[in-house]
């Protein structure tokens, strides 16, 4: 069995190279960017019921456009929609 040394040097190649690849994963979005998404999607987004969006269609929370048989959500009105329920943070 041949023996490695590994030098600080190594190390910090290996860090540099593990961060660029987890930040990778971590970038990457949760939804597809598309301008339009379809029911499932949204409710998968907002972590809501197939009732829930219904609601929030019916009382005027989310826009949508029925085409045929099919809903579609504006992405831009749902992440407008996210950005406005933000709570504050208290600092204590």
């Amino acid at each position: 069995m041949a023996l490695e040394i590994l030098t600080r040097e190594d190390f910090a190649i290996f860090k540099a190279e593990l961060f660029q690849e987890l930040g990778k994963l971590f970038n990457t979005p949760a939804v597809k960017s598309r301008k339009w998404l379809k029911s499932h999607e949204v409710r998968e987004l907002l972590s809501i019921s197939p009732g829930t969006l219904q609601n929030m269609r019916i009382n005027g929370t989310l826009a949508y456009t029925k085409i045929g048989g099919l809903i579609f959500y504006d992405q831009d009105e749902i992440l407008k929609l996210l950005d406005g329920k933000k709570k504050p943070v208290k600092h204590s």
